[in-house]
């Protein structure tokens, strides 16, 4: 039988992949993650661009100590048996070095694979429930309404068993989470206002031995603070759209940021815009001290994992100075 997988650590700091990084960045990029002292990479799939499970696959074997994240795997998108089936072998493979991150999907992505479903809390509910207890070498549960795997039963599973959190926003989702899941993965932006409510959501169900917490920011660190800040503009232009609602209702400037946008239909106007406090709240950026203590207030609201979106033109030459911003990195 397989062992549970061990508490969550405190205190890690990762870096995503991104999606757009050309194919001859990959290796180097987690290669250098590495070596800089980084605990995670984190891969990213989003429909047409790279595979989850197979970029996690090849950052594992090309790597020594890393964790690598899957952030995240839609629900909608994976027969719940085989999803299990590639987890347990990257997790017997490489033990204690995964997190399973998995979530809705974006409704348009899903609906235009044809996986969107009615009613998306019930099938991630029924989806995350399987797939933990198939991942840990347990028979599948119950067929539900979505996901029919009933007595099914892995014979290669991990001394490991890799955690499983959900990549969600929604209260009802993230309360979910504290039901079925190990923890959440709360996208970016994450400040620590957000995290405390997200942590809230998950309400008594959550896990008994503290969930995983993972967050993403965007990144950018420089010793002139303004070029960090402008650096890293660009990749707050969503902020104000819908979807990140729930990012931002936690915020004491919440009201205003909503008014702002609404004068700025622009994204593009709207971030460049946007006062410098509220940048650096709305991600990890300014100068290493700076980005030091963002990074720390995300641990103390509750963050197991800060996981770094590298901000600019060239990801794999921002991390040199993202890494300035380690807590070890003086």
């Amino acid at each position: 039988m397989s062992e549970s997988h061990a508490r969550p650590a405190r205190g890690r700091v990762g870096v995503m992949l991104p999606r757009d990084l050309p194919v001859r960045d990959v290796l180097p990029f987690a290669r250098r993650a590495e070596e800089l002292g980084f605990d995670q990479v984190w891969v990213v799939e989003d429909l047409g661009w790279r595979g989850g499970v197979a970029q996690a696959a090849t950052v594992l074997a090309a790597t020594t100590d890393l964790t690598v994240g899957i952030g995240i795997m839609p629900a909608g998108a994976r027969n719940v048996g085989f999803a299990a089936m590639d987890l347990a072998t990257l997790a017997q493979l490489h033990p204690g070095r995964l997190i399973a991150g998995i979530g809705h999907g974006m409704p348009g992505w899903m609906r235009q694979a044809g996986s969107w479903p009615a009613s998306p809390l019930t099938l991630i509910k029924e989806y995350a429930s399987a797939l933990r207890l198939l991942v840990a070498g347990q028979p599948g549960p119950v067929n539900g309404r979505y996901v029919r795997c009933e007595g099914v039963v892995l014979t290669e599973v991990p001394d490991v068993v890799p955690p499983v959190v959900l990549g969600v926003r929604g209260p009802k989702s993230q309360q979910a989470a504290g039901e079925v899941a190990d923890g959440l993965l709360l996208a970016e932006p994450a400040a620590p206002a957000y995290i405390t409510a997200s942590l809230r959501n998950l309400g008594r169900a959550a896990p008994a031995n503290r969930p995983e917490i993972v967050t993403y920011d965007a990144g950018a660190v420089d010793d002139d603070e303004e070029a960090a800040l402008t650096r890293v503009r660009a990749a707050l232009e969503p902020v104000g759209e819908p979807e990140w609602a729930a990012h931002i209702a936690p915020l004491p400037f919440a009201t205003e940021l909503h008014a702002h946008r609404t004068a700025s239909p622009d994204a593009r106007h709207f971030a460049r815009t946007m006062p410098a406090d509220w940048v650096r709240q709305l991600s990890v950026s300014g100068t290493p001290a700076q980005a030091r203590a963002a990074i720390g207030a995300r641990h103390a609201a509750g963050a197991t994992s800060v996981v770094l979106a590298p901000a600019g033109p060239d990801a794999l030459a921002a991390l040199g100075s993202l890494a300035r911003a380690l807590p070890h990195r003086h």
